[in-house]
């Protein structure tokens, strides 16, 4: 399952809006004139004044919207450490983890034996999760029955599915949030999140980076071209720091200036 990210909602007019919150802090007007003389030409002005100026915090009026599929938990858990943002995901209590995907890097992916104890790995964990999410729900069956119970465990979750199904809907809840533990970090997940402009353009600081890892880097990229169809003037200059300056990594840059310069048309 390849990676993607979809803009679900955004600010309308997010450009005017910050070019209204950047006239009312340099002029006089009242509110109910705001959007007065605001022409695309002003607003452009407007934005590239925040921009020599560094005056970042009218830019956080405008908010954009992300639905975002194929990562991996590992990737999500890099996502959610930019804490000035709202996220939404996918629950593993909730969503039933018998057949997970998973998603493969590509190092391992290009590498036969890397690849073939990878698989392995992540089928043992597959069948597991299914062992240990049916035992609980039959141990939770067994423990609140009234009655004997007969059969094997799949004809006993089977007979209790179809006489119980809230209750059995609450028993595999139950087992789920368990069973869950077994899953491994290469677990697909979906998630929503929603950044102003100011955080994002942090998040592509860090995550359009070469040394980001390769997934969160994807993510970031197509996050960003979204961003520039809606709004090119207010994101004109986002991306990796080294677009705007030296490479602030030092000695662990990826020592390729010129190429990542070029990609974001600098």
């Amino acid at each position: 399952m390849s990676i993607k990210v979809t803009l679900l909602a955004h600010t309308p007019q997010p450009e005017q809006t910050v070019a209204m919150a950047a006239k009312l802090c340099y002029s006089a007007t009242d509110i109910e004139n705001i959007k007065e003389g605001l022409t695309v030409e002003k607003t452009n002005d407007f934005l590239d004044m925040l921009t020599s100026l560094g005056h970042a915090s009218p830019v956080e009026h405008a908010t954009f919207t992300f639905g975002i599929e194929g990562i991996s938990r590992a990737c999500s858990h890099q996502l959610v450490r930019h804490r000035i943002a709202s996220y939404s995901q996918q629950s593993q209590r909730y969503v039933d983890g018998t057949r997970f995907e998973f998603v493969t890097p590509p190092e391992i992916e290009r590498n036969k034996k890397a690849f073939d104890a990878y698989k392995k790995v992540i089928d043992v964990q597959c069948d597991a999760y299914a062992e240990i999410r049916d035992a609980l729900v039959v141990g939770y069956i067994k423990e609140n029955s009234q009655k004997e119970l007969k059969g094997t465990d799949e004809e006993i979750i089977n007979t209790f599915k179809e006489e119980n199904k809230a209750l059995f809907s609450q028993y595999v809840k139950k087992a789920n949030e368990d069973a869950r533990f077994v899953l491994p970090n290469a677990c697909t997940t979906k998630i929503i999140c929603t950044f102003n402009v100011r955080s994002l353009n942090n998040f592509f600081d860090h995550r359009c980076c070469n040394r980001a890892q390769w997934e969160i880097q994807e993510v970031a990229c197509q996050m960003l071209a979204l961003c520039k169809e809606v709004a090119p003037m207010l994101f004109k200059n986002s991306g990796p720091r080294c677009i705007r300056g030296a490479c602030p990594e030092g000695k662990m840059t990826c020592g390729k200036i010129k190429e990542v310069r070029e990609k974001y048309g600098k």
